[in-house]
């Protein structure tokens, strides 16, 4: 199963890419279901597969959303919470479908913007419950978060993007606050407990803080060891639970580090391509062209 990038999605519904948005340190936007459905139908319905993104969606109409291992028969409204942990859609069953929906990238929603992984929160958890039904009072409220966020993501105001964030939290706090409480708290399998060790340790490494700080752990192999499990087993857990390697998570999250520091920082390349874990800045400018298309020099302008 394939993983459907944030510029495929813009492909398949025919919206162009927003401006610089290979230089965004993440990604966010927000659509109105409406106009949304209308571009699926000049192409085909919503595959059934995992997103590189996250997606949270208020969905007012008649549709059966398909979700992992799940079926959720949708009546009237609802509330979805996706993550690119699962693979999903949802079909339309009648023509009278409204609402909106955010699209928003890890990077985005970092830990050092919002204070904590936001994969450790219960509703974006593979064994959690993504879907909600919604009264008529908390259509209204939701629509509300949403209309503000089509208002802020037009302004022109310096930190729209942080208080973007806020208005992501709030519908992610409202969700949670709609799960039964013995979702909350489910029991880890093992492979979801060397999944969650995993992405500690990773997250643990960061942020990069002074150019004398240095990345310990760089390979699948150096986390494998440091979990006592084995490498190819650590990538299977990885893959069946995010759909990237070992190698592809580490090399994801170094790029959004280093985007950070090249944005954020004074340091010289040399300085950010050690603090990385590079020994030759050849070696660090390679493999961010690799992942962005930028030298660390063009990124930085």
């Amino acid at each position: 199963m394939s993983t459907k990038s944030v510029e495929e999605f813009y492909n398949d519904v025919n919206i162009p890419l927003p401006e610089n948005f290979k230089k965004e340190i993440g990604h966010f936007n927000v659509f109105a279901i409406d106009e949304f459905i209308r571009g699926l139908r000049e192409r085909n319905m919503m595959p059934y597969n995992r997103r590189s993104y996250y997606k949270i969606s208020l969905i007012i109409g008649k549709n059966r959303a398909e979700y992992a291992n799940k079926v959720f028969d949708i009546e009237e409204n609802a509330l979805l919470f996706a993550t690119p942990k699962i693979p999903y859609h949802y079909l339309p069953q009648d023509e009278f479908q409204s609402g909106n929906f955010c699209v928003f990238t890890s990077e985005f929603m970092m830990k050092n913007k919002v204070g904590f992984p936001i994969d450790e929160l219960p509703i974006f958890r593979p064994d959690g419950f993504p879907i909600f039904k919604l009264s008529s009072e908390d259509v209204e409220e939701v629509s509300y978060i949403f209309k503000k966020m089509h208002k802020e993501l037009s302004s022109d105001y310096a930190f729209k993007y942080d208080l973007l964030r806020n208005y992501v939290m709030e519908l992610l706090h409202f969700g949670q606050k709609l799960q039964p409480a013995t979702a909350l708290y489910s029991a880890h399998n093992a492979s979801d407990r060397i999944s969650s060790l995993f992405l500690e340790l990773l997250e643990r490494q960061f942020p990069i803080e002074s150019p004398q700080q240095k990345l310990h752990l760089r390979s699948a192999k150096d986390y494998a060891d440091r979990l006592a499990v084995h490498v190819n087993h650590l990538n299977k857990v990885l893959k069946d639970s995010t759909g990237k390697t070992t190698t592809e998570i580490i090399g994801s999250r170094i790029v959004q580090e280093s985007k950070i520091l090249l944005k954020e920082t004074n340091w010289n390349i040399s300085e950010i391509a050690y603090s990385l874990g590079f020994e030759e800045i050849a070696h660090f400018s390679n493999f961010f062209k690799r992942q962005t298309s930028f030298s660390p020099a063009q990124y930085r302008i």
